[in-house]
């Protein structure tokens, strides 16, 4: 609590010296009225913490994030994580690699033991069936036909479909790795 009497103790030197500008701008010189405003702000700001209403306002408003951020995850729901925007777990894992990044793959981590665990990942089978591909097609036939799907299930087009989007960006992922 010293420290609340202290803030409106400062407030109050700060109002005062708030009106002495204000008198002063209006007696010598108008350009006073800039430091006039300055203090002013000050004055406001400290009372504003000192009354409790800052800590209060900010509780409030964490509250008010942390609600919405639980109500995105309950709609959402486990396992439907894609990273931190539109498409950027595919663009992210492919970009890492493009500039030398050190991201690692699930199979180093797990030093290249046994077949992959992740449930969103497809197999190689199913990647080339994805894209519309014969096993063991080259790197330039992936591309290619990556890039022909993409343009064709987008969701930003009319026949867009966004859970065939993410097939398709695991798909060439799992392809490229």
């Amino acid at each position: 609590m010293d420290s609340d009497g202290l803030l409106i103790g400062i407030a109050a030197v700060f109002a005062g010296t708030t009106v002495l500008m204000v008198v002063l701008a209006f007696v010598f010189q108008p350009f006073l009225l800039l430091f006039a405003a300055i203090f002013g702000a000050a004055t406001y700001l400290l009372w504003y913490h000192a009354s409790g209403r800052l800590t209060e306002r900010i509780r409030q408003t964490a509250a008010d994030r942390a609600e919405r951020r639980r109500a995105n995850a309950a709609a959402r729901g486990p396992g439907d994580f894609e990273g931190f925007g539109p498409g950027r777990r595919a663009a992210g894992a492919a970009g890492d690699r493009r500039v030398g990044g050190n991201r690692r793959r699930a199979d180093d981590r797990r030093g290249g033991r046994g077949p992959r665990t992740d449930r969103n990942e497809p197999t190689a089978e199913e990647a080339y069936r994805t894209l519309d591909l014969e096993p063991g097609a080259d790197e330039a036939a992936v591309k290619a036909a990556y890039r022909e799907r993409v343009k064709a299930v987008h969701p930003d087009t009319e026949s867009g479909d966004e859970e065939q989007f993410k097939r398709v960006n695991r798909a060439y992922e799992r392809l490229t790795e």
